[in-house]
């Protein structure tokens, strides 16, 4: 059975094009639901209207469908809480100058 931890580590492959820091360091990734074979992220952008968001979002699905006993995947844009640096990991801050 896939947990939500397993999932977790698959967007960590996925960067964002314009920043060289992953999505769940960035904090983008605002939840996981499995059931059974099939996965749900929801995940945010770091601003509305970002050109990336088909190619980011697509990324993490392609990643989490590769995972042993995933069937299906599907990541939803959300956009509440809006982001904020302040969801970035302290590794993301301390890469980016931020720390």
């Amino acid at each position: 059975m896939v947990t939500e931890e397993e999932v977790l580590k698959a967007p960590k492959e996925c960067n964002d094009p314009e920043i060289p820091v992953n999505i769940v360091d960035l904090g983008l990734v605002y939840g996981i639901e499995v059931s059974g074979g099939k996965v749900l992220v929801k995940m945010t952008l770091t601003a509305p209207g970002c050109p990336m968001h088909s190619v980011i979002s697509e990324d993490a699905k392609n990643k989490v469908e590769r995972i042993e006993d995933v069937e299906k995947a599907e990541v939803e844009i959300v956009w509440e809480p809006l982001w904020t640096p302040e969801r970035m990991s302290p590794e993301a801050k301390k890469k980016l100058g931020m720390s």
